[in-house]
C-alpha cells in the first residue's frame, strides 16, 4: 500500500555492483515503489547498471527479476578462446535487445549514469547518452569472467574496478540520494582467512567498499544488508534470496526515516 511522499524536486538512486547480489537493488526499488518514492536520476556500477537501466527503462518489478532468471551468466556457446575472458560478453547484444530494443539512452523514462573502466587508459568513463547496450554490456563485464567490450577502438570493463558506487553524477542531479550498497562487509573470525582464495577475495572486497565508505555519508538513506555477504556473487541460486534481502532491508530503512522526519515535524528532505 502507498504511504508517504517524499516531496522533493528530485530525487537520486546509486546502485553499487555486486554480482548475483545486485538483485536485492530490485528489492530496494520495490520498497521505494511502496512508499511513492520515485527516482528521477539513476546511477550504476555493474549489476546496478543492469538494474538501473531496467528501472529506467520503466520494467516491472516481475519483469526485472525475470531479466536476471532467464540471462544466461554461463552459456557453453558464449565461451570463448579468441578474446580476453571466459565468456564473450558480445554474445549478450542479442538478448539484451528483447529488453531495450531501441539500444538508446533517450529512449529511457530516467535520466541514467552508467560507469565503466578504460581499461587502457585505468580511468572510469561515464555513459549517458546514444547507445546504451554496449556500454551496459562493459559496465558489468566482470574480468576474468567475461571479455571486455571494444568502442570506438577502445577496451572497457567492470565499472566497480574504478568506481563500485557512482554517485558523483546522481550529487550534481538531485537534491536527495538514496544509496544502495550490495558489496558489503562484514567482520570475519580468523579461521574464515586460512587459505589464500578466501584471503585474496576478502581484500579485494575490502579494498572495493573503502572506496565506497565515505561516498556513502553523502547519502540521505543508505541501504547496506549485511546478510548479502552470504550470497556468491555468481550464485545463480541467490537471486531470490538476495531480492527479499534488498526488499526487507530497504523497507525498514525507508520507513524509519520517514518515521523519524515526521517526529520531529520536519519536511522530507
Amino acid at each position: 500500500m502507498a504511504k508517504t511522499i517524499i516531496d522533493l524536486d528530485s530525487v537520486g538512486l546509486v546502485l553499487s555492483g555486486g554480482g548475483v547480489r545486485g538483485l536485492a537493488h530490485i528489492g530496494v526499488i520495490k520498497a521505494m515503489k511502496e512508499n511513492n518514492i520515485n527516482a528521477t536520476t539513476i546511477s550504476g556500477s555493474s549489476a546496478g547498471a543492469l538494474v538501473g537501466a531496467l528501472y529506467a527503462n520503466g520494467n516491472s518489478i516481475e519483469e526485472m527479476l525475470d531479466f536476471f532468471k532467464e540471462t544466461p551468466i554461463f552459456k557453453y556457446n558464449f565461451l570463448t578462446m579468441a578474446k580476453a575472458g571466459f565468456i564473450d560478453t558480445d554474445k549478450y547484444i542479442t538478448l539484451f535487445k528483447n529488453y531495450f530494443p531501441e539500444d538508446s539512452f533517450e529512449a529511457l523514462g530516467k535520466k541514467l549514469f552508467l560507469v565503466a573502466t578504460n581499461l587502457q587508459k585505468g580511468e572510469e568513463t561515464y555513459f549517458s547518452s546514444g547507445e546504451l547496450i554496449r556500454p551496459l554490456l562493459a559496465s558489468a563485464a566482470l574480468p576474468p569472467v567475461f571479455s571486455p567490450v571494444e568502442m570506438n577502438g577502445t577496451l572497457y570493463a567492470d565499472g566497480g574496478i574504478m568506481n563500485n558506487f557512482p554517485i558523483e553524477p546522481v550529487q550534481k542531479a538531485a537534491n536527495f540520494i538514496i544509496g544502495s550498497n550490495v558489496s558489503v562487509i562484514s567482520s570475519l573470525e580468523k579461521k574464515e582467512l586460512k587459505n589464500a582464495v578466501k584471503l585474496a577475495a576478502r581484500v579485494t572486497n575490502l579494498m572495493i567498499y573503502a572506496s565506497s565508505k565515505q561516498k556513502l555519508k553523502s547519502c540521505n538513506i543508505v541501504i547496506e544488508p549485511i546478510a548479502l555477504e552470504k550470497i556468491g556473487v555468481l550464485d545463480k541460486r541467490g537471486m531470490q534470496k538476495a531480492f527479499e534481502i534488498g526488499y526487507e532491508h530497504a523497507s525498514k530503512k525507508i520507513e524509519t526515516y520517514l518515521e523519524s522526519r515526521h517526529h520531529q515535524n520536519l519536511p522530507l528532505k
